[in-house]
């Protein structure tokens, strides 16, 4: 070591996970302004300090290099504050006890607008809008399933966006394309809308102003900074969302380094691509890179049977049905969107949750690439199943994975909602992260937050055990569980490949930026069932401590 400027900050006293390893080394780390300047033994590391330098003692903690999630909508996650939050409710009465309690708080506000209530707690998954009227009768209310993919609405939400009485010659409104209007025996709307549907409701809500929209964004970095993530990836970005980065990132509000996922609008054409190519322009920053375009495939499986099956749905019971779910694309849409974006230099961003989706997006890619690798690193999001013989083909087409795995686990949306529909041998294709990393894929680590928690320590916990920390569940097939080193290498390296930022950062070595997470323990000198029971103190992002918890400050 031959460092030629002296640290700003030193971290001593633990040990390092540097992410050029499979495994953490007894060590200190030097950092001089934005980048990691050495990366030694406490002595070595130590003889670098000049008189300003900032020691700190990791207390025999572990050193990381700080998280990235490549599939997370902060500013929606934390203006769940601002509207109902249902994601703590636990059962059916909790969640209808909160329901009315918000809307007795706020009687000024005159839509009730929430997010969070889990499917399994409603008799099929699905809640009905006489529920809903008993207990908001004033006032239309849409409150969004904890997946984002259904609403529950009451009646006066119908009313308000004419459901039951406002398509051609004023009857019910037609389904829209890629959603469905749940309706009961007699042709009325029962109160659920699925996938795209839910826009006939929300898009009536009255929105955030500005200022609201960058509190949020501000709350939404603050959160994730406090779970030791650095740097992320907006999965969703409106043409106002990439405004409001933009203004974040000149403000200097923004620290983070963000993608930023542009949303292709499948209900329109390829005429929007000439919008997306200028809006990347206009708003890229150095903290923000609006370089991914998202394309929503297919739906989801639980409580929707909306995702795109190569083989029907089960009906619960046994029985096949005729349902198979429904690709967005029809498939040569979807091969000349994907080769238009490539050709314009955007990374695409699927959400593919059925195994046709899947292997839609995966053809759709090779298309585009003739087969080989693309340079562009596409990303497909939860794949949750993944027919076998599709697992080898992500390596081969320079295919990311974002997982997200906190799902895999064998809760009751699994034994309630997903198993009975899916079947076997489908049941276990679901999230088959092992198989794909021994077929070389790159890994990358997501939460879909406010779907689930942003915590990776709770992420990493489950890919290793297969189950919830806490729980006393069967693992959920554990054949595709990962070893700790593969699951903080998807949060950490492959997200950093993701991002295309791996030159900048997802490794603890010199010249690398000083993105960095402390860990209050040493995770792989720990039982790997107490993973998750792991917290971080410390965050710094290019070398500046952002976030620490209390006792750390």
């Amino acid at each position: 070591m031959s460092p030629t400027a002296r640290p700003t900050t030193v971290f001593t006293g633990g040990r390092v996970f540097t992410a050029t390893s499979r495994v953490p080394q007894d060590g200190a780390v030097a950092v001089a302004g934005e980048r990691i300047l050495a990366v030694g033994t406490d002595a070595e590391v130590l003889a670098l300090r000049g008189p300003g330098t900032e020691v700190v003692d990791l207390g025999g903690g572990l050193l990381v290099p700080g998280f990235q999630d490549t599939h997370v909508h902060p500013v929606l996650a934390a203006g769940v504050v601002d509207r109902l939050d249902l994601t703590t409710a636990r059962t059916l009465d909790d969640t209808l006890q909160a329901v009315r309690a918000y809307a007795e708080a706020h009687p000024d506000r005159s839509w009730v607008h929430g997010w969070g209530w889990d499917a399994d707690l409603f008799e099929g998954g699905r809640p009905t809008r006489a529920q809903l009227d008993a207990l908001v009768p004033d006032r239309p209310a849409v409150l969004l399933r904890a997946d984002g993919h259904a609403a529950w609405v009451n009646s006066r939400a119908v009313e308000a966006a004419r459901l039951d009485d406002g398509g051609p010659a004023h009857g019910p409104v037609p389904d829209p394309p890629g959603g469905r209007i749940e309706r009961d025996a007699a042709g009325r709307a029962s109160g659920v809308l699925q996938e795209w549907a839910t826009d006939l409701v929300v898009a009536l809500v009255p929105t955030p102003d500005t200022a609201d929209r960058l509190r949020h964004l501000v709350a939404g970095q603050e959160a994730l900074f406090g779970y030791g993530i650095t740097a992320w990836q907006d999965a969703s970005v409106l043409a106002d969302d990439a405004e409001l980065y933009a203004h974040a990132a000149d403000t200097g509000a923004l620290s983070a380094t963000v993608v930023g996922a542009l949303r292709w609008d499948h209900r329109r054409g390829p005429e929007q691509l000439e919008e997306l190519v200028a809006r990347r322009a206009s708003v890229a920053r150095e903290r923000f890179r609006p370089t991914a375009v998202k394309i929503m495939h297919d739906g989801v499986i639980d409580g929707s049977l909306t995702a795109a099956m190569l083989e029907p749905y089960l009906d619960g019971h046994g029985h096949t049905t005729d349902n198979r779910g429904e690709s967005l694309f029809d498939v040569p849409t979807l091969r000349r969107t994907v080769a238009d974006l490539t050709a314009a230099g955007f990374q695409v961003h699927f959400h593919a949750i059925g195994d046709r989706a899947v292997r839609e997006c995966l053809d759709a890619l090779a298309a585009a690439g003739g087969g080989r690798p693309l340079a562009t690193r596409p990303i497909l999001s939860h794949v949750q199943v993944v027919h076998p013989d599709d697992v080898p083909r992500f390596a081969r087409l320079g295919a990311v994975v974002s997982a997200q795995p906190l799902w895999a686990n064998g809760e009751d949306v699994q034994t309630e909602l997903t198993i009975p529909f899916l079947g076997e041998p489908r049941s276990s294709w679901q999230y088959p992260f092992g198989d794909l990393v021994r077929a070389g894929a790159t890994l990358a680590g997501g939460s879909d937050w406010p779907v689930s928690t942003p915590d990776p320590l709770q992420g990493i916990h489950v890919a290793v055990n297969r189950a919830i920390r806490g729980e006393d569940r069967p693992p959920f097939y554990p054949e595709q569980a990962l070893g700790l080193a593969d699951a903080l290498l998807a949060y950490t390296r492959g997200s950093a490949v993701a991002n295309h930022r791996e030159h900048e950062s997802g490794k603890i070595e010199p010249g690398k930026l000083a993105d960095l997470a402390v860990l209050d323990r040493d995770v792989f000198a720990a039982p790997a069932d107490e993973i998750g029971a792991a917290r971080v103190t410390q965050t710094f992002v290019a070398g500046r401590r952002v976030w620490a918890a209390e006792e750390s400050r």
